[in-house]
């Protein structure tokens, strides 16, 4: 399964029939610009193959559109329900060769929803997750959700259970792409570069190819520390409403 896109088209009528509201007007030129903006900073901080998955959340359907004109490596989405909304958007997205990553925490009860959207599920932490989408999209691609700094509210699951997670999934005849990793909250920046090491760290121990961290304030440092896939969104499209 391609977790990067291959081609670019896109038709300006293709999401005519989703209704968005209260949103900023997005600009195609603006963020192909940003766009080359964000894979400058990934070269000047050493990276060489590193996919940017652009993160419409909350962002109008247009958003998805300029995302895939601008030559992004992949489209990502945090909620289910505005996934399923964006549905016509998504699909052109699939169509052109973009891959669709779901990098929200999910629920075992939206797993339907997700998987007629999704080609990769990033934000896998717990086995009865893992059931669940075996037995209702197993074509889907997933990733493991790592969560170093074991923050409340977040999901991801202990370093020490990834092993265990990770065979549990290839048990199940899914296709384990890597890991995951959110970056703490508290500590900024600083305390982002030892989260991602262990996580780096993990994706070598389980021979994986894929190591998903880093966002528009913390890329670089996840850059340095092997990343081999950012999930960009203000950076790309500006502060979100």
């Amino acid at each position: 399964m391609a977790t990067t896109r291959t081609t670019a088209s896109t038709s300006p009528n293709s999401c005519a029939d989703i209704v968005t509201s209260g949103s900023a007007p997005v600009d195609p030129a603006g963020v192909a610009e940003r766009l080359r903006e964000v894979r400058e900073r990934i070269a000047r901080a050493g990276g060489s193959r590193v996919a940017v998955i652009a993160v419409t959340k909350s962002f109008p359907p247009e958003a998805v559109l300029a995302a895939i004109a601008a030559g992004a490596d992949g489209i990502g989405e945090n909620y289910a329900q505005e996934l399923d909304a964006k549905a016509s958007v998504v699909a052109e997205a699939k169509g052109s060769g973009c891959p669709v990553h779901f990098i929200g925490q999910l629920q075992s009860n939206k797993v339907r929803v997700v998987s007629r959207h999704a080609d990769v599920i990033q934000s896998v932490d717990r086995p009865s997750l893992i059931a669940e989408i075996a037995r209702r999209a197993p074509e889907v691609a997933v990733m493991v959700q790592v969560s170093p700094a074991d923050e409340p509210g977040k999901g991801g699951c202990d370093p020490a259970e990834v092993p265990a997670l990770v065979d549990t999934a290839r048990q199940a005849g899914l296709q384990v792409l890597g890991l995951m990793c959110v970056a703490p909250t508290a500590g900024g920046i600083d305390a982002a570069g030892p989260h991602f090491a262990m996580t780096r760290a993990l994706v070598d121990r389980l021979g994986l190819e894929h190591c998903s961290m880093g966002m528009s304030g913390d890329l670089e440092v996840a850059v340095r520390e092997g990343s081999t896939m950012v999930r960009i969104g203000s950076a790309l499209f500006g502060a979100r409403g």
